[in-house]
């Protein structure tokens, strides 16, 4: 009996695709801007790959556009490639500022987790090296405030019957709605490849025009 072997997480379909592909897509080095819509394509490329699923390969992309190595590629004078490595149009500037603005607060993010861990193992060999004590841990009460960021501030919803692969939308990434293209329409959610070539998942109360 022939045996699938089933790629499960999104680093084996990294390494995946860029065996599969590469031109287009890599493991190491600063990585090339990818063509906007290339989920579709690669869907159609892997559709008889039992190795790959759908779910699989959109959370795959998701992580590999959102990496510090992809976002330090979206720049000035760059170009999007397909999956063949066909150069295609060029990056706007928009979508540099955002990439930009992403990968600053990601480093910024990592950065004030390290120190926190480093913070944090500093405190326990202080504590190792002290004889103990009684010792009660205060925890912070828990807020109740959950305001929602999207219902308060509605931005001309649109009809659900307009929601298509295809269609041009505005998605709301935190306050900001960021421009996109819906690339899968599936009853769990809506993927979006947003203009600077990363891939969302959001619900339909996050997408405006």
């Amino acid at each position: 009996m022939e045996q699938t072997n089933k790629l499960k997480n999104s680093k084996e379909v990294i390494q995946y695709l860029a065996t599969e592909f590469p031109n287009c897509f890599s493991t190491e080095g600063e990585a090339k801007p990818l063509k906007i819509g290339i989920f579709q394509d690669l869907a159609e490329r892997l559709k008889e790959d039992e190795k790959v699923s759908n779910t699989v390969l959109r959370s795959a992309l998701r992580q590999y556009t959102s990496s510090w190595r992809y976002l330090h590629g979206v720049k000035v004078g760059s170009k999007r490639v397909d999956l063949d490595g066909v150069e295609g149009a060029e990056i706007e500037q928009e979508h540099v500022e955002h990439a930009q603005k992403t990968l600053k607060e990601s480093k910024d993010k990592a950065f004030a987790n390290k120190k926190a861990q480093a913070e944090k193992a500093d405190k326990n060999k202080a504590a190792a090296r002290k004889p103990k004590a009684d010792f009660k841990r205060t925890s912070k009460p828990k807020t109740s405030d959950s305001k929602p960021a999207v219902d308060k501030k509605p931005i001309e919803k649109i009809d659900s019957k307009d929601l298509v692969a295809g269609k041009e939308v505005r998605v709301l990434v935190g306050k900001t709605p960021m421009p996109g293209q819906i690339s899968e329409v599936t009853k769990d959610g809506i993927a979006v490849t947003l203009k600077s070539g990363m891939l969302v998942k959001v619900k339909a109360e996050h997408i405006v025009a």
